[in-house]
């Protein structure tokens, strides 16, 4: 259509009027730390960037960045394989994979007030294990919970679930750089975890209420997931693929690695660098002397005088310094560094 034909109507008509996902890295295309992890225990673990795990069962799993099992216009997707099964969770133990959006966010869907919006999530999901799977979005801080499920019906086949979510009116979202929105899926929960599926309710956030089924419980099992999107609105639109630069750029808000190298003279060692994004908050930082980060805090394997080294960062900056032991003139530090200010 000749630009001069656009008219108002056509506009608002159009399919995709872009930055509609409030998901960051829904497309899976961006892992900084690698492309394979090792099932992670109890505590939020961060894999691809902005995706998290949770374990607290006997179970074992690995995740990894695939390339070869994607949908249709993908490139990428989140593989979860079950390698040890767990075919009773006991109550209180969970398996799920999530992500997180902090309140700046989501500040205009007035979740928490009487006029809260509605959002609609969609994903693409493929599984080895047919059935009802259950999911969550909710907010942990406040203990606000929406249970969702959604059904496979055909193993190792990929399909489009979308669930369209009430605007809660009741509690207290965060509206700031800090934690607010949280999106999981549950791949095994046990018994005790509460809430109603369909519905808002104070229960726990990492409940799964209303699935019959979980990946953890058969060996060998698999997940997929990817196409990630949570918008405004009753209906699901086209997945909004962003440029690879602009992906990546927003993971960096939460996650950043990279290496450095300098020649110091005189006892006292100092090095300071501007991260190449702005960090949500002040970072946790860690240097190693090797790509492999395998001890922190450790800058040259050859350097017998690598204790001693301080640590730090704030939302734009990381600095080290070291000034005990001796220091020797004409000696290069370098290796690589990581600074985290995830959810």
């Amino acid at each position: 259509m000749p630009l001069s034909k656009i008219q108002t109507a056509d506009m608002l008509d159009a399919p995709n009027l872009g930055r509609r996902n409030l998901i960051i890295n829904g497309g899976m295309r961006i892992s900084q730390r690698g492309t394979s992890f090792t099932g992670h225990g109890a505590a939020v673990n961060y894999g691809l960037d902005r995706f998290f795990d949770y374990h607290s069962s006997d179970g074992a799993f690995t995740i990894s960045q695939e390339t070869s099992i994607v949908p249709t216009d993908f490139s990428h997707s989140l593989k979860v394989l079950t390698t040890q099964a767990d075919s009773s969770i006991a109550a209180g133990q969970r398996l799920i994979v999530g992500t997180r959006m902090e309140g700046n966010t989501i500040s205009h869907l007035k979740w928490g007030t009487s006029g809260a919006k509605t959002v609609t999530l969609s994903f693409y999901v493929r599984s080895s294990v047919t059935g009802t799977h259950g999911g969550a979005i909710g907010n942990g801080a406040d203990n606000r919970n929406y249970p969702f499920t959604y059904t496979i019906s055909s193993a190792d086949t990929w399909e489009r679930k979308t669930i369209t979510i009430p605007g809660d009116t009741t509690g207290t979202w965060a509206t700031d750089a800090g934690r607010s929105i949280q999106v999981i899926w549950g791949l095994g929960v046990g018994s005790t975890y509460s809430g109603t599926a369909g519905a808002w309710s104070a229960g726990d956030v990492n409940s799964a209420t209303g699935a019959t089924t979980d990946v953890l419980g058969t060996l060998n099992a698999t997940w997929y997931l990817t196409g990630v999107q949570l918008e405004l609105g009753s209906i699901a639109t086209d997945f909004e693929h962003l440029l690879y630069a602009e992906d990546h750029t927003l993971c960096q808000r939460y996650y950043e690695q990279g290496n450095f190298s300098q020649r110091q003279s005189g006892s006292i060692i100092r090095i300071g660098q501007s991260y190449h994004t702005r960090k949500r908050t002040s970072a946790s930082v860690n240097v190693y002397y090797n790509s492999a980060k395998a001890t922190a805090g450790t800058i040259n394997v050859s350097n017998t005088n690598n204790a001693g080294w301080n640590e730090g960062g704030n939302s734009n900056f990381w600095n080290m310094e070291k000034n005990t032991g001796v220091n020797s003139d004409s000696v290069d530090y370098n290796g690589f560094w990581t600074a985290e200010a995830e959810l």
